[in-house]
């Protein structure tokens, strides 16, 4: 694993045919979403990493820099229509018509029992993990359909696949990014337009580190078929398969990243 923690165990994966393109990475100030964008810059993608941590995610865009590929850190909130209507244009003005859009946005899943559920939070969750995704989608949408090419993918959760221990405003949420994945892929496939989405389960974060022991994470990697938590970079590596031409006759499917946790 190398010492960022992304777990490049393989080696980068390489599509000449991403060289060039622009992208869009929210979430991307740590975690999978700053994977990806590294990802994404190690094959010649000019990358926008967007969130709102201001410092990460200027350390994310300078690590970008170092390879041969354009980086700006945009901070918006994603929930934020106007927030997200300017991360767009300071893209555009910046990099150029957005090619890719990784709207990896959200995260909210700590379990909560349903009883204990407030409408206060159950609304917090569906913004931050479903709403988000459309509004950043939305921004982008339109200059993609009418420029006649582009790919989307999307940040659903083994939560949304089928019962998990999270809340179940997550789970509502992360359900409702598949749905809307594949409606929206539907509907703008004529317009050359491809939408995906990878639902990731355990993967080993500085935040899944944070919250759990040694231990814990080595009963958590026995319950997996493959026996090992994910990585960034196991999301990462799928996501730049979903973004580039190896996979343009693929759209409207989820991609469970679930080390055979969930095999539907």
């Amino acid at each position: 694993m190398s010492a960022r923690g992304d777990g490049w165990a393989g080696g980068m994966p390489r599509y000449p045919d991403l060289a060039g393109k622009v992208a869009v990475v929210t979430g991307g100030s740590r975690g999978i979403g700053a994977a990806t964008a590294r990802a994404l810059a190690a094959n010649g993608v000019d990358v926008a990493v967007v969130g709102r941590d201001e410092a990460a995610l200027s350390a994310v865009a300078d690590s970008i820099r170092v390879a041969e590929a354009r980086a700006i850190a945009v901070r918006a909130d994603c929930t934020q229509q106007d927030d997200v209507r300017h991360m767009a244009d300071t893209v555009a003005e910046q990099l150029g018509a957005v090619d890719i859009l990784v709207a990896f946005a959200g995260g909210n899943g700590m379990p909560v029992p349903t009883t204990e559920e407030t409408p206060d939070h159950w609304r917090e969750v569906i913004d931050t993990d479903l709403t988000s995704a459309f509004l950043t989608i939305s921004a982008v949408l339109r200059t993609m359909v009418e420029r006649g090419h582009g790919s989307i993918v999307t940040m659903s959760s083994s939560a949304g696949r089928q019962p998990a221990r999270s809340n179940a405003a997550y789970a509502a949420a992360k359900a409702g990014v598949v749905a809307f994945t594949r409606h929206l892929a539907n509907e703008v496939a004529p317009n050359g337009v491809r939408v995906n989405c990878v639902a990731p389960s355990s993967i080993e974060t500085d935040r899944l580190r944070r919250w759990t022991t040694p231990e814990v994470r080595r009963q958590l990697a026995e319950s997996f078929p493959l026996r090992r938590i994910g990585q960034p970079a196991d999301v990462a590596t799928t996501t730049l398969f979903l973004a580039s031409d190896a996979s343009s006759w693929i759209t409207g499917i989820t991609l469970d990243i679930a080390g055979g946790m969930i095999m539907i």
